[in-house]
């Protein structure tokens, strides 16, 4: 059996951004001092007079994406997810929000998955502050195919945009010919009749792991990768929960907020389901190797299974 090819969707960001470069001359690019974590080297690399280093001073960056957006211009605000998210948390909503500017955010390591770096590194708030932001559309990519997709939409789409990436190299899963990726949309991976699996991100292939677990055991686990937190497809969702009757959100963030929280509050509304959510529960996060924090945090496909397994 050949290995499953892996990529960090901080490099596919990167990589995006360069061969949206090429088409788009109003694209420009704001870094923090991190081109080379962040991966936008690789646009600074081929079009450095469109790549701009504003140093540790994200909240700045924010305001001066802002302003480039005020003259037609199209800037990605790059860095930590920590930084943007959280440092700059009042100038992404006052100085892009707000005014509804053409700003898109990259924020990359975001997350248990930052590893080594920590608690005060690993934002596993951002989806929920980004969420509260009226007007904000929030994306969360699965992997390297599906985050090329979500710059490229990001970039088409008029108004500000969240974009999510990490930094583990993570499966390719759709790799297939179907794939299409549109704003607001989710996409039923798997059939199912037993439970519904709503995952974002990373844990999109560990949901699908845990299905193939299910399966052995006779219980069909339908998954729906929902990479647009906001606007989330209510209508996907709903259906299948009314199909299957219990629902499952897996998320590499906090429980309190992010997917887990948007697919509650739409059920609610919608068709009251039972919701197991998985997802860092409220802790902070700690040192040590993004493998092993994801599985002592079970958000990898073991875990991800054994938890649907004790909820049964």
């Amino acid at each position: 059996m050949s290995e499953v090819k892996k990529i960090a969707t901080r490099e596919s960001y990167g990589n995006a951004l360069a061969a949206l470069g090429a088409e788009h001359e109003n694209l420009v690019v704001l870094d923090a001092d991190l081109a080379g974590a962040t991966k936008t080297g690789v646009f600074k690399k081929a079009f450095p007079e469109r790549h701009i280093d504003c140093g540790i001073a994200e909240s700045n960056m924010m305001s001066i994406a802002a302003g480039l957006a005020t003259t037609g211009k199209v800037p990605f605000a790059s860095t930590f997810a920590m930084f943007a998210a959280g440092r700059a948390f009042e100038q992404v909503r006052n100085s892009i929000g707000y005014p509804h500017l053409n700003v898109k955010i990259g924020a990359t390591h975001a997350g248990i998955s930052v590893g080594e770096d920590g608690a005060t590194h690993q934002c596993n708030e951002d989806l929920a502050l980004m969420r509260t932001i009226p007007g904000m559309v929030v994306i969360n990519p699965s992997d390297d195919i599906e985050a090329k997709a979500a710059v490229k939409a990001a970039y088409e789409y008029v108004g500000p945009v969240y974009l999510r990436f990490g930094r583990l190299a993570v499966p390719v899963i759709n790799d297939n010919p179907d794939y299409k990726f549109e704003i607001g949309k989710g996409v039923v991976l798997k059939e199912g009749t037993d439970l519904t699996i709503v995952a974002t991100g990373l844990c999109v292939n560990s949901a699908l792991e845990a299905a193939a677990k299910l399966a052995q055991e006779g219980i069909s686990a339908e998954v729906i990768n929902i990479h647009t937190i906001k606007p989330l497809d209510k209508e996907l969702i709903t259906a299948s929960a009314k199909k299957t009757g219990r629902v499952v959100t897996a998320e590499e963030h906090s429980i309190i907020g992010g997917l887990g929280g948007a697919v509650c509050e739409a059920l609610s509304e919608a068709a009251p389901t039972p919701v197991l959510r998985i997802g860092v529960k409220d802790v902070f996060g700690e040192s040590g190797p993004a493998a092993k924090l994801l599985e002592k945090y079970q958000l990898d496909g073991a875990g991800v299974y054994s938890q649907i397994k004790e909820w049964l």
